[in-house]
């Protein structure tokens, strides 16, 4: 690849001055060929396959951030979803393969490792089922393990009784980590349409379509966006979006650059660039700022869902030019937790959880860190995941739920969590019930967009 050297001058001021970042590098590692009957050979063989392929993943990420000067922010594991190779084993054998992940994980380096999930759009096993009633005890015993369930697609509609289910494991989550203000909620999303390569946690699995052992590089840039946009002399929404698309390629090129040359010193494929645009709780690295910037007073006002459906289209469009190999997620994150910008939206009361989640239609993720009362039912959490889904699967999108049932918190208290998670104010749900709804279970059925044959 062919850089510049105005380009490289440009990527150094970006970062200097604009918060852009590489925000992980995640090396996903199938481990179907570590399958055995026995829990304990099991076990030694995701560790020994984990720390062989991976051992020099952080030293190479730091050479090549040295290398390129542009920081490199976490370093990640993503595995084959547990549950497609676990089927065999009890409830507390499965949480034993949490525990060495975790111990793989840490004696590695990285900062979080993925693929404590089950895939179960359609339907449930009884292995898959045994993965899901494990959540709370291994996001409760581990430090980096991360959990995701995909419970609806576009082609097989929503399983209600896999999101009737999540409701209480998310419940139960949160009321195990209590000590931790229910950290554990924040390692575990909800999704429909999961991406097979998403670097990002939680929710990234390496899926079953992969390479042995591959490369995701998932980079950032709100503050960059946010300057472009606010150095531009009283444009129209057309030359914001051709602004957003030539920053968008810009800090797709870095990406790819910098996940191709550690791809190349751990001889590993190469996967995608997700160009998700991720915030962080910096001042000025916000989603809602770029936002803000288009002329919004305050993000969740009419004419948000608009202006960020032209940021998240503004984004593909440029990392498309880019980039063949852009996957992922890839567009604009609104987790509430993670995004000064959206933490002061909700303060001000110009940002709720229904305007969220009419922003999720259009942003290429879902209900994202989001605090709720700590004695909200099960069935309510149930019921704003199914809304979510429903989003996700007749759009034909990636959407998701990462939400926080905060044990003891009541609305407008704060969860604090610090680093890249934040800290998010406590939302208010709706004071009516959804349990009949929820209770009623089976499967929502795919809808007529499904038939694309």
């Amino acid at each position: 690849m062919f850089i510049h050297p105005e380009e490289i001058m440009e990527t150094i001021h970006m970062i200097s001055s604009m918060n852009l970042d590489i925000r992980t590098v995640t090396m996903g590692i199938n481990l179907r060929d570590c399958v055995h009957p026995d829990i304990e050979t099991f076990n030694d063989n995701i560790h020994e396959k984990m720390t062989r392929c991976a051992s020099k993943l952080v030293d190479v990420a730091d050479e090549v951030e040295q290398m390129y000067g542009i920081p490199i922010i976490n370093k990640r594991i993503s595995v084959t979803p547990i549950a497609t190779i676990a089927e065999t084993y009890t409830q507390e054998e499965i949480v034993s393969i949490a525990k060495t992940l975790d111990r793989a994980a840490n004696e590695i380096g990285v900062d979080f490792i993925g693929g404590f999930t089950a895939l179960v759009h359609k339907g449930m096993t009884a292995g898959d089922r045994r993965l899901i009633n494990a959540i709370p005890e291994a996001l409760a015993v581990t430090e980096k393990v991360c959990s995701s369930v995909n419970v609806a697609t576009t082609k097989a509609g929503i399983n209600m009784n896999a999101v009737k289910l999540m409701g209480k494991v998310i419940k139960e989550t949160a009321d195990l980590t209590r000590d931790r203000e229910g950290i554990g909620c924040a390692k575990l999303v909800v999704f429909a349409n999961a991406p097979e390569d998403n670097p990002f946690m939680a929710g990234a699995f390496h899926g079953v379509g992969e390479a042995d052992c591959v490369i995701n590089v998932g980079v950032s840039g709100p503050g960059v966006v946010n300057s472009a946009i606010r150095d531009l002399n009283n444009p129209d929404l057309g030359e914001i979006a051709e602004c957003i698309k030539k920053t968008a390629f810009k800090i797709t090129r870095m990406g790819e650059m910098t996940g191709r040359e550690v791809s190349r010193r751990l001889e590993a494929d190469f996967g995608v660039v997700d160009l998700s645009l991720a915030p962080t709780p910096e001042v000025g690295d916000s989603v809602a700022a770029i936002l803000e910037a288009m002329g919004l007073e305050s993000c969740g006002t009419h004419g948000t869902t608009a202006a960020l459906a032209l940021l998240n289209d503004a984004v593909k469009k440029g990392g498309a030019m880019a980039s063949s190999s852009v996957g992922g997620l890839s567009g604009a994150f609104i987790p509430v937790s993670e995004d000064a910008g959206m933490i002061e939206a909700v303060k001000r009361g110009s940002l709720k959880l229904d305007k969220l989640e009419a922003m999720t239609s259009v942003c290429s993720v879902g209900l994202d860190m989001i605090a709720v009362p700590g004695d909200t039912p099960s069935s309510t959490i149930s019921a704003i995941m199914a809304d979510e889904m429903a989003v996700g699967m007749i759009n034909r999108k990636t959407t998701a739920v990462r939400i926080i049932t905060a044990p003891g918190k009541k609305t407008g208290d704060m969860v604090e969590y610090g680093g890249l998670l934040g800290s998010c104010p406590v939302m208010p749900v709706h004071k009516f019930s959804s349990e009949e709804f929820v209770k009623k279970a089976g499967r929502i059925p795919a809808p007529i967009q499904a038939l694309t044959n």
